[in-house]
């Protein structure tokens, strides 16, 4: 019985423990240098396609975008400008180094006219198709 009851004390206290140390590890293991992925919404319109990429923080001279055959392939970096001060953090949660986000379309969007903006932290892509004569 009392083994029980020891188990029964000691299984919330190791959750307790494991979610302090997963919180401690996260916050102190530190996001810049490592690849991301941003997410993206694709959508197919009667023209052509709309991309999103959502890339909050992002410098539009800091993305690259490019076409081949089916793929559109955008990469570049996110920089943290406002923290070069020299001071420490308590939390870094956000990932400021390079991203890539490569998009396979079902047929090719080479020769697509392509425009794109941004929008609140969305990188807004529209890939219309080229009109016949």
């Amino acid at each position: 019985m009392l083994a029980l009851l020891q188990l029964a004390f000691s299984l919330p206290m190791a959750k307790s423990t494991n979610r302090f140390f997963q919180f401690v590890g996260s916050s102190k293991n530190v996001h810049s240098g490592q690849l991301w992925y941003p997410a993206a919404d694709v959508y197919k319109t009667p023209d052509g396609w709309v991309v999103k990429v959502e890339l909050a923080g992002v410098s539009a001279e800091d993305i690259n975008i490019d076409v081949q055959g089916n793929v559109l392939y955008i990469a570049g970096s996110r920089r943290d400008k406002s923290c070069g001060f020299g001071g420490s953090y308590q939390q870094m949660e956000i990932t400021y180094s390079s991203f890539e986000k490569t998009l396979r379309f079902p047929t090719s969007i080479e020769g697509v006219k392509l425009e794109h903006m941004f929008e609140n932290g969305l990188l807004i892509i529209r890939l219309k198709r080229a009109e016949k004569d």
